[in-house]
């Protein structure tokens, strides 16, 4: 990858776009810093470590949401809009048809997501304001001891900066490279790990003094990490090759197919998303109890958060359950092998060995659902390990920081990226195809 940027800063255009992208996401981080004025930042800090699901989410956004800045809410709207969007978009006819009509469906089902991320991001900026305002995060004396007025800059800052967010990504998609949303939670990640890392190492070295067991922490830390990032890079580029067969086919004076082929069925096609999903369902309760409720811990929150808060015995059996039961749903969201199959037989090919039509459709389903078993089993093992691993060496502060989520993030992003910048590169080589 390295190699690949050395020599894209050879190539003008695509030096331009690089810059260019570095600009927009600096503005963002930028933003990431900017305090809104009404929030006591020290106060609002101290409530969100305090809470193992805001932390989490804090951690996304590169520590905006406990700095009480601008872009505090950063993508998290925008990426749950996404996700009853495309739920909406597999069990409603008219925007599955939506979804089929090209670019101008496209747009009406990006213009949707929009929407739905303005109404999201207006109900946690509210939850925001409201919830920790009872817990004197909110400095109400700036406006004169006026709460409705602070809440309601408040929250039309923490809903502008939502949405400028939003801009911020579709910018870098457009005049950049790579998927600007990816990269923005990709910098936040990242900027998250380096603080955690910072303070837990620190923390480490008491007084000073290097400690034989902080040595040794340290080394495991590094190879653990090193281990699980080979792991993850090792599956994500795992497929299975369904080789396909078209026949010859003379039409006029030309002969059309006679040429060999393949379909890629990736051992974890779904990336992040089962994760993402199961995780949004279990800590919505959670996310609900702590936006309206941040100091209560009686009854049934009581009981949330010690049998199905985030950390408990209990939360990780029903997460790796309900990452089992999504992956298998998104993929048959994105898999349609029926329609494979048909377009296989329309353009006159075949798997060998398989008749066309309704078997190679249940072909293809059975290699897929074996495939998903094994890419589900991966997403529920990413899910639990690290946390025990890093807490067992001793560097359970970490975790936040290095979670599951993070780290596919992460090395799917960067991957990605590496792949677009090399396609970049190879248009603007094409006069060598040519000579």
């Amino acid at each position: 990858m390295f190699k690949t940027l050395r020599d894209a800063f050879k190539i003008k255009e695509v030096r331009n776009k690089l810059i260019l992208t570095l600009v927009l996401l600096f503005i963002y981080r930028l933003g990431c810093w900017l305090p809104i004025p009404g929030i006591d930042s020290e106060a609002l800090g101290t409530n969100v470590e305090g809470n193992t699901f805001l932390s989490l989410l804090s951690s996304v956004s590169g520590g905006a949401l406990s700095q009480g800045s601008f872009l505090a809410l950063g993508v998290s709207p925008y990426i749950t809009s996404s996700i009853i969007i495309q739920l909406l978009a597999a069990v409603i006819p008219s925007w599955q048809r939506l979804a089929k009509e090209g670019a101008d469906g496209r747009k009406k089902i990006s213009l949707y997501t929009k929407i739905a991320a303005l109404i999201i991001a207006l109900a946690q900026a509210i939850g925001i304001a409201v919830g920790f305002g009872t817990a004197d995060s909110v400095n109400l004396s700036l406006f004169a001891g006026k709460e409705f007025l602070c809440y309601s800059f408040i929250v039309l800052m923490l809903v502008s900066g939502s949405m400028f967010t939003v801009w911020l990504g579709e910018k870098i998609t457009e005049i950049g490279i790579g998927n600007g949303m990816s990269l923005l939670i990709f910098v936040g990640i990242l900027s998250s790990a380096a603080t955690a890392i910072l303070g837990n190492f620190q923390n480490l070295f008491v007084g000073g003094k290097t400690t034989q067991t902080a040595i040794w922490q340290l080394v495991l830390f590094v190879v653990a990490l090193i281990a699980i990032f080979a792991l993850v890079v090792f599956v994500d580029g795992g497929e299975r090759r369904v080789g396909v067969q078209y026949a010859k086919q003379v039409k006029g004076r030309k002969m059309y197919g006679g040429q060999s082929t393949y379909i890629p069925v990736r051992v974890n096609a779904n990336g992040v998303m089962p994760i993402i999903f199961a995780s949004a369902l279990l800590t919505f309760p959670q996310m609900l109890m702590s936006i309206f409720a941040p100091n209560s811990n009686n009854g049934f929150i009581r009981w949330w958060n010690n049998w199905l808060g985030a950390g408990t015995w209990v939360y990780a059996i029903v997460m790796s359950l309900l990452i089992l039961a999504f992956a298998y749903f998104y993929t048959m969201i994105n898999f349609d092998t029926e329609d494979i199959a048909r377009n296989i037989q329309q353009n006159g090919g075949f798997i060998p060995g398989i008749r066309p039509g309704k078997p190679t459709a249940q072909y293809l389903n059975s290699i897929n659902k074996r495939i998903t078993l094994f890419g589900a089993i991966f997403l529920a093992f990413m899910a639990l390990i690290p946390t025990l691993l890093f807490t067992a060496i001793g560097t359970g502060g970490l975790n936040s920081a290095f979670s599951a989520t993070g780290m596919l993030i992460i090395v799917s992003v960067a991957l990605e990226f590496d792949k677009q910048l090399e396609a970049q590169m190879m248009m603007r080589n094409y006069r060598g195809f040519l000579k």
